[in-house]
């Protein structure tokens, strides 16, 4: 199935992880794709940008437009975390957060928006089941992850009635490279990777396909009618009520 031949679509972050899954899913659906991030990337059209500086949004969307034309897709997957509670971050870790995570996303809507107004395009904005609640140490990623929610609200209603839809999609645990770095760190990896399936009803952990296809689903016309929303990709995390 094509649900996306002679369409544009933009994944930042797209040469790894959760963004390199999407990219390549809308790659086989028949997506013209362009990816985003630092350094280059030798499987898609790449386009090399720093989001901790402001410029590069408007920057990526204007040559994504010189190259092919127009925009129909945006997936907004680019993200950074960072350890320390309140106490121990600093305004200026906490801002270089917010800018990558949050501020970069809303520069890229708003640089994206003549074009995916021509197309009626559709925007997916990659948040985190911790946009809903927290791990520890997680302050500023938990912050920008609920604001990235509450920005995917306010565009879904500002721009649905330009036929331009807006949601996004809240990952537990993934299988990616980084988190599976983390668990070989582990003194007993093993162990870790069976206590951490354990939390999770369906008792594993993600794959970054799972979370791709459910962003092709939110990208193409088929979901025409789904505006505003955050879908949690967390095998049932979130719905499991700890032992009283």
């Amino acid at each position: 199935m094509k649900r996306f031949k002679n369409k544009i679509a933009l994944v930042t972050g797209g040469r790894s992880g959760i963004g390199l899954a999407i990219a390549r899913r809308l790659d086989q659906e028949g997506a013209r794709v362009f990816t985003a991030q630092r350094g280059d990337d030798t499987e898609f059209e790449s386009i090399e940008a720093d989001f901790s500086q402001v410029e590069s949004p408007a920057m990526v969307i204007d040559r994504v437009i010189q190259q092919a034309g127009g925009l129909n897709v945006l997936v907004n997957n680019a993200g950074m975390m960072q350890q320390a509670g309140v106490e121990d971050m600093t305004l200026d870790d906490w801002r270089r957060t917010m800018i990558v995570n949050l501020d970069t996303p809303f520069m890229l809507i708003k640089a994206a928006l003549p074009y995916l107004r021509k197309t009626r395009g559709s925007i997916v904005n990659i948040g985190s089941i911790e946009g809903l609640g927290s791990n520890p140490g997680h302050a500023a990623y938990c912050a920008s992850k609920a604001g990235l929610h509450g920005l995917t609200r306010a565009v879904a209603v500002d721009h649905g009635n330009e036929g331009i839809r807006c949601n996004a999609v809240a990952p537990g645990w993934i299988d990616t490279d980084l988190n599976n770095d983390f668990i070989a760190s582990m003194v007993d990896a093993a162990a870790f990777r069976r206590d951490i399936g354990k939390i999770h009803p369906v008792g594993r952990t993600g794959k970054p396909e799972e979370v791709a296809a459910l962003v092709a689903y939110l990208a193409a016309e088929e979901s025409g009618f789904v505006t505003g929303q955050v879908y949690t990709v967390d095998g049932g995390r979130m719905a499991r009520l700890s032992l009283p």
